[in-house]
């Protein structure tokens, strides 16, 4: 509270608040990209459900071929190759859905299988259901769109072949040609919508991880921020009122040294009070930051009550009301606001006598400063290094929801009052 206190009808003057930084935009370690989500359960369940219909499918097809074909030659090669295809396609899932070099061989191979199977025994066709979702994991879109549709046409000639052999003289049924390709491209379309779907998914995921990550940055910066702007505020009204006490203390002393040393003796055993009173301070910004008025379990009333404004300025504590337990935070603020305004009295009002009252009023605790100095009848910004007092003291009273009022009158003193609100107490 920088309020510089002349002879009426003069101008006083307090810097306005500094405006506090606007926060920087996220670095780039805070906005980094999350990590690719891990595959859904309906991906996995999906798969799931492929690989058990395939050897479903795969075991039907030689159990048929087997009870239909007990004693042909070629028997003991569909045997062989359908265990081989089935081997190879156990080997996928460890292989990875990537499309490596090696998916791509293993790809080849158990397709190249498959064909070798279909012509020997044209009822393993409908094998290639699982294969057409095989194909769409493994190849890029375009690319297993045109080995499905390769395999579908494998399908149709398999299944016309296979109903020429079963029953030569039946009339020619329709869905031989259609069902298979129209089951290739219901599920070629279900496939390539769900990979949409799930591609948007993570796509979202990823950003909402990275908007979090770059909102926990913003938020931590603005804490250090605000932070910074407290101990700011706390070097002022402490150390700051301090050095500026033993200044003008010492420079009365220089003065009187030779005129009247007693006097300037008493200023200087003052100074070394304040001395002693700063380096105190100091170390509790070092350590922990708790006002030492405060701590050993000394209320604000004591600490109030043990507040100096100088050997010329008689300094008098007033409570009204109950004391009730007041938060930290608030105690610690209308200490510092005392400090302050009473360092501003000190230093520019010319009074005698200031007045210190805190008022418990239920819900809410005022603190009043008064003093019988010079007063002043408006405010106007300064600049230089001095006028912090007064931005700092509103920053602490609206940073607990509270309001800061000033009165003064040319010549007849000025009197601060700081109101902070309470939870309501039963």
């Amino acid at each position: 509270m920088d309020i510089t206190h002349h002879q009426p009808g003069a101008p006083v003057t307090s810097a306005p608040p500094p405006s506090p930084p606007s926060p920087a935009p996220p670095t780039g370690q805070t906005a980094q990209a999350a990590q690719p989500a891990p595959p859904q359960k309906d991906t996995r369940a999906l798969a799931t459900v492929m690989h058990t219909a395939f050897f479903l499918l795969l075991g039907a097809s030689v159990a048929r071929f087997l009870l239909r074909h007990p004693d042909e030659p070629r028997t003991p090669w569909i045997i062989a190759l359908g265990i081989t295809l089935a081997l190879l396609y156990v080997l996928g899932p460890a292989l990875g859905a990537a499309p490596t070099l090696r998916r791509l061989i293993w790809l080849g191979l158990v397709v190249a299988v498959w064909v070798v199977l279909v012509v020997l025994a044209p009822s393993f066709a409908w094998c290639a259901v699982p294969l057409f979702y095989t194909a769409l994991r493994t190849l890029p879109p375009r690319a297993a769109v045109v080995l499905v549709a390769l395999l579908t046409v494998f399908v149709v000639a398999a299944q016309l072949r296979l109903a020429q052999t079963s029953g030569p003289g039946e009339p020619f049924d329709p869905n031989l040609l259609l069902a298979p390709p129209a089951v290739a491209a219901l599920a070629t379309a279900v496939f390539i919508h769900m990979e949409r779907q799930a591609a948007a998914q993570r796509t979202l995921i990823d950003d909402l991880i990275r908007t979090r990550r770059e909102l926990a940055a913003t938020e931590r910066r603005a804490g250090t921020l605000a932070e910074r702007q407290r101990l700011s505020m706390e070097i002022h009204d402490t150390l700051a009122q301090h050095l500026s006490s033993q200044q003008m203390l010492l420079q009365a002393a220089d003065r009187t040294w030779d005129t009247d040393p007693g006097t300037a003796r008493s200023h200087v055993r003052t100074a070394t009070a304040i001395t002693a009173r700063g380096l105190a301070e100091a170390r509790r910004l070092v350590h922990d930051l708790a006002p030492p008025e405060l701590s050993d379990g000394a209320g604000l009333p004591d600490a109030l009550r043990a507040l100096d404004a100088g050997p010329d300025i008689a300094v008098r504590f007033h409570l009204e009301g109950a004391p009730a337990p007041l938060p930290a935070r608030a105690e610690q603020a209308l200490l510092r606001i005392a400090q302050g305004a009473l360092a501003n009295v000190r230093e520019h009002s010319g009074a005698r006598t200031a007045a210190l009252t805190l008022s418990f009023l239920g819900d809410q605790v005022v603190l009043d400063v008064a003093d019988d100095g010079h007063g002043f009848t408006r405010l106007r910004a300064s600049t230089g290094e001095r006028g912090h007092g007064l931005p700092a003291m509103r920053a602490r009273v609206r940073q607990l929801g509270g309001t800061l009022t000033i009165e003064s009158t040319a010549g007849e003193g000025t009197v601060l009052s700081a109101s902070i609100p309470l939870e309501p107490t039963p």
